[in-house]
């Protein structure tokens, strides 16, 4: 069967799709991609569907040995890739051969890097998704990250003929210092107008509390008209509780189904990737959207995704009423006898 084996794990390389959607009712989290911007175009890079099964990769990636010739994309985070100790580039489609070993360096810039391939990772599919949750030793593989000596079986090969890159537009940067985007609630009445501007007119540090769960931030207190507890609710990607500190929690992929914190605001869908490329001690600067206008960055988040999809589809090409005639008059109408 083919498979790679994994030389070097990396600090904490996980495989990871769209997550487990439908199941929160029943205590699940989602899990998941925590970029799914580098993970579709990931994907789509290799001509695979959106939803295949990747590697996520933090901080310092893996060494991996292919038995088995396919096709690779490396998105996200920039990071140092080498095959066979040769540099290879990201946010491109690259033709991996049997023996060729892939290794990474650490991220230069950003925090989460996406291996994706043009093959199905073979491992189970639990509740609809293949997303490790490592807190709860569910799913991906064995339900937890890569070890040294790991093999992972692939099913459903393919060797693409001709290589797609990403348009320079199209790639995002990572800086330090991130604008943020947020539409208030669902419990912003909890605090007082003069709290909602504290948070909109200050920068709060990401802490090293920080992980797939969750991300803990640091800076001007934002208080609460009274306490700071509610019965519990479901909780959504990119929730800002602020508990009775006042210092505000970002929920992320991990996320808890429900919490008992008041939520402030909600990061919009188009900036939640950003989120999951920031690091312990970048600053975030919030900015306020209403419902319409994140309702359209929504949109406008999935129709890149598309219009990148689309650049990589091959057209067939189309003649002019000259060119036809031209042709015509050459080579008249030939038939086969």
């Amino acid at each position: 069967m083919p498979s790679i084996k994994a030389h070097k794990p990396g600090l904490c390389t996980t495989i990871q799709d769209i997550g487990r959607i439908g199941y929160q009712q029943f205590g699940i989290p989602v899990s998941g991609v925590m970029d799914e911007f580098a993970f579709i175009v990931a994907n789509y890079l290799v001509e695979s569907d959106k939803n295949n099964a990747v590697l996520e990769i933090p901080f310092l990636g893996p060494t991996l040995e292919f038995d088995f010739d396919v096709t690779i994309a490396i998105t996200g985070g920039e990071i140092q890739a080498k095959i066979n100790n040769q540099d290879v580039k990201m946010w491109e489609s690259i033709n991996v051969k049997k023996g060729d070993n892939l290794s990474f360096g650490s991220l230069k810039s950003g925090m989460r890097a996406y291996l994706a391939f043009s093959a199905e990772i073979d491992v189970p599919v639990i509740m609809g998704s293949k997303s490790t949750l490592l807190k709860s030793k569910l799913g991906g593989f064995e339900g937890r990250q890569l070890k040294m000596g790991d093999i992972i079986n692939f099913k459903n090969v393919k060797v693409l003929s001709k290589k797609n890159t990403l348009d320079k537009k199209y790639i995002p940067t990572y800086s330090h210092n991130q604008n943020i985007r947020i539409v208030l609630g669902p419990q912003d009445d909890y605090f007082e107008e003069s709290s909602i501007k504290t948070m909109l007119e200050n920068k709060y540090q990401v802490t090293k509390d920080a992980d797939r769960m969750g991300m803990r931030l640091a800076g001007e207190v934002i208080k609460h008209k009274n306490k700071a507890d509610i019965i519990s609710d479901a909780a959504v990607f990119g929730s800002i509780q602020v508990p009775g500190n006042g210092q505000p929690i970002i929920l992320l992929a991990d996320r808890q189904t429900t919490g008992g914190y008041t939520k402030i605001a909600t990061v919009i869908k188009a900036d939640l990737p950003k989120l999951a490329q920031m690091l312990p001690n970048d600053t975030i600067e919030f900015s306020l959207m209403n419902i319409e206008e994140a309702q359209k960055e929504y949109r406008e988040f999935y129709r890149i995704l598309d219009e990148i999809k689309e650049s990589f589809v091959v057209k067939p090409r189309v003649y002019t009423e000259k060119q036809l005639y031209v042709s015509k008059k050459l080579f008249g109408n030939r038939r086969k006898k």
